[in-house]
């Protein structure tokens, strides 16, 4: 069994990493973070307005601080009980895609997300991953809330 976990930092993310080594613990899991290139949003955002600048720079740092995003997760994992390892990716199309996309590549048993990440606004107007996650993966896919905090 190998399961895939996407990791944003998120506390529902982590509430799904805590959950799934409560549930599976001792399974092999890989803990996924996905970022967009910052050239990808600024195309998104900027066709006909303005031309889109070399985000090179900026990119090669957010490829670095994703790799250790998904250290971390992949520690919290291990300290849950699973035997984690961390992967991070760039995504062609979408974050919900990409996940979909390794699940598929890892032939993962299951895919387990948060509730909500960390999209803020965006995912109010394009939707959430974990729902694009659900409707197009072909594997079972468990959502784990954020535990409730008092406030």
């Amino acid at each position: 069994m190998s399961i895939l976990i996407a990791y944003d930092g998120s506390d529902d993310s982590k509430a799904a990493i805590a959950f799934t080594g409560t549930l599976l613990k001792g399974q092999s899991a890989v803990v996924l973070t996905v970022w967009e290139r910052l050239s990808t949003v600024s195309m998104r955002t900027t066709i006909g307005m303005m031309p889109i600048a070399d985000t090179s720079a900026e990119d090669e740092a957010m490829r670095q601080a994703m790799k250790e995003l998904a250290e971390r997760g992949a520690e919290l994992a291990r300290q849950a009980g699973l035997e984690a390892t961390p992967r991070y990716e760039g995504d062609s199309l979408a974050v919900w895609s990409a996940i979909v996309d390794v699940a598929d590549e890892i032939d993962a048993t299951m895919i387990v997300t948060g509730t909500r990440g960390l999209g803020g606004v965006r995912s109010l107007l394009l939707g959430s991953t974990s729902d694009r996650v659900l409707h197009h993966a072909k594997r079972p896919v468990l959502v784990v809330p954020a535990a409730e905090t008092d406030g």
